[in-house]
């Protein structure tokens, strides 16, 4: 059994701690951007302005402005309240398979929540935990406390990877319980129907969410580096093929970018972040060269 130690092991947590020192900027901006935005209220304090459109309150004019730029602006407001994020991780068997035998997808995508987990709580912002296989697992409520990285980990290093794939359940699962907008970041290896995953996603964005989807595969999964005639088994349904690896390779490859590519397209048609990762990326590196992009185009 994975231990929490494990976790916060000498170098996973100077990976953190080094992501902290060189993004904290960035991660600062980009949530502040989330509390912003969908998330505005009138409780509460002020932001800045915009110009007046057909629809706004007119008791948000602002009159003092008027009187300068003979034009009407808006007060933009801020809640009080910060953005609430939820960490959505896939437990399923298939994250469980490693082909170097060091980091599974699974202890990738823990390292993943874990640094998320903790640079939203440096800005005080609480995070809650889903994890999900066949059925939700375990979760925890969100909470902004220091304790809360040990309290996520410590679920997730006592957890195995075992269970069907059921995206598609724990997702919408999600959407019937969570009434208030929120951060959703979902890590998973997707190895399911993407129709009907596509369909779940985009049921959370409607409902209000902000949804980054972390696509969490292993590295001879990205690229298939197996020759001659090899055996492949299902994580799930333990089911055998044996297959000429080589005369297949270049089919594979070009099909994994078809999945890829259809999640790149469906989620930025639905204002979804789709971020695909392998487990060979410093989780680190890959996050912070995240950020970056998301922080470019807005």
């Amino acid at each position: 059994m994975t231990s929490v130690v494990q976790y916060l092991k000498p170098e996973v947590a100077r990976q953190i701690r080094r992501l902290d020192l060189r993004a904290e900027f960035i991660v600062k901006g980009f949530l502040q951007g989330l509390h912003a935005s969908p998330f505005q209220g009138f409780s509460v304090e002020f932001s800045e302005h915009r110009k007046y459109v057909p629809g706004d309150d007119p008791l948000d004019i602002d009159w003092l402005v008027y009187a300068k730029t003979d034009k009407y602006y808006v007060k933009k407001f801020e809640a009080e309240t910060n953005i609430t994020g939820f960490l959505a991780v896939d437990a399923s068997r298939s994250m469980g398979y490693t082909h170097r035998g060091e980091m599974t997808k699974f202890d990738y995508a823990v390292c993943l929540a874990a640094a998320l987990c903790y640079l939203m709580i440096r800005q005080q912002d609480p995070v809650g935990l889903w994890v999900f296989d066949e059925v939700v697992r375990r979760t925890l409520a969100p909470q902004s406390r220091r304790s809360q990285l040990g309290n996520v980990l410590s679920v997730l290093a006592k957890l195995t990877p075992s269970g069907k794939t059921d995206i598609v359940g724990g997702l919408n699962r999600m959407a019937g319980v969570l009434h208030r907008a929120s951060l959703i970041m979902v890590f998973s290896d997707l190895l399911a129907d993407d129709e009907p995953v596509i369909k779940a996603l985009h049921r959370l964005k409607h409902r209000g969410h902000d949804v980054i989807l972390f696509h969490v595969l292993d590295e001879a999964e990205v690229r298939f580096p197996f020759t001659g005639m090899v055996e492949l088994e299902d994580p799930e349904t333990l089911d055998r093929m044996e297959v000429d690896a080589t005369g297949i390779q270049a089919e594979y490859l070009r099909e994994l970018e078809q999945f890829r590519e259809r999640y790149r397209k469906e989620c930025f048609r639905a204002g979804i972040d789709y971020v695909p990762l392998d487990t060979s990326m410093p989780f680190d590196k890959a996050l912070t060269e995240y950020l970056l992009r998301r922080r470019a185009r807005f």
